[in-house]
């Protein structure tokens, strides 16, 4: 299904801007696509597929020439403009991480095909840090020790750096890390 196939003398180019595409929980994400070729074309089609790990490719939309063709289930999600290729996910979940498979059909003097998959990946903002200190009191005698506690409620990816004064701390006789 997923193949790539040529005519003798015409050529379907299907690009992609990358294959791995970052989005943002909530807000829209547009996945680019550009197709071009050297026939005239009686028929182009478009298919949008979604597919998890270790599941089957479901089917999103599609379109024949103008028309699109959408899965009801999915209808008010996805968005799609023929003859442009480009899908238009909103709002992005974080259960739409996967894999994001076009494929284009040109019905000419043959039939030209080709297809792209495209991984998304949805990245939660980090919300604002919470900082504990143990003791609560905050004071510490000159022999005492300090804990400080950082912790986030939400984020992907989330990195952690203390910083004094502007400057980053590194592990050493007065600061450990844990």
């Amino acid at each position: 299904f997923f193949h790539f196939y040529a005519g003798i003398c015409s050529a379907l180019k299907l690009t992609v801007p990358s294959h791995t595409i970052h989005g943002i929980e909530g807000q829209p994400l547009h996945l680019s696509v550009d197709y071009n070729f050297n026939a005239t074309a009686s028929e182009i089609q478009i298919f949008w597929l979604f597919e998890k790990p270790d599941s089957n490719p479901k089917y999103l939309l599609g379109s024949v020439n103008q028309t699109v063709l959408p899965d009801l289930e999915y209808q008010h999600k996805f968005t799609l403009t023929p003859p442009n290729a480009s899908l238009r996910i909103n709002p992005l979940h974080c259960s739409d991480e996967g894999n994001y498979i076009v494929k284009v059909n040109v019905r000419g003097n043959g039939i030209i095909a080709a297809s792209q998959k495209i991984q998304v990946a949805v990245d939660v903002p980090v919300t604002k840090p919470t900082v504990r200190t143990e003791p609560s009191s905050g004071v510490v005698e000159y022999v005492g020790n300090i804990t400080l506690n950082c912790t986030v409620d939400k984020g992907t990816r989330v990195a952690y750096q203390w910083m004094k004064n502007g400057k980053r701390l590194h592990a050493g006789p007065n600061y450990t890390f844990s």
